[in-house]
């Protein structure tokens, strides 16, 4: 199974939800009658789990991100790198088996691909914060 490719589902679920505002388990299966992803190439349980677990703890991931902000609110970050910083910080402090550089890694290479020239640095700013606590 494709990690990469799973996580990059988790995000533009995480997206949508940001968007729509809808519930996790309506959004996932939104989301795969919807798509053209062949679900052999991907970790399915991990993409319910992660969504699952971000829905369910949102209010304390935005108070980390929040923690590390700056003169800048929660409210002003692009919908696209809310949702790839509340998938990193989840992996980072919910899941155990996944190093932290990892989670930090993967979330600047989502932001290289789906956001603003600028992101990859504000988001590794934000998450680099993490790996040392």
């Amino acid at each position: 199974m494709n990690r990469k490719k799973s996580r990059e589902v988790v995000m533009k679920i995480l997206y949508q939800m940001t968007i729509n505002e809808g519930g996790h388990e309506e959004t996932i299966k939104n989301y795969f009658e919807n798509s053209e992803y062949n679900i052999k190439n991907i970790d399915v349980e991990y993409i319910k789990y992660i969504v699952k677990g971000v829905s369910d703890n949102v209010y304390e991931l935005d108070k980390k991100i929040e923690s590390k902000l700056i003169n800048w609110k929660i409210n002003r970050i692009s919908k696209i790198n809310l949702s790839i910083l509340r998938l990193a910080l989840y992996e980072m402090f919910y899941c155990d088996d996944i190093p932290r550089k990892v989670s930090v890694n993967e979330a600047i290479e989502l932001a290289k691909k789906y956001s603003d020239d600028s992101s990859p640095k504000f988001i590794n700013g934000i998450l680099g914060n993490f790996v040392v606590e």
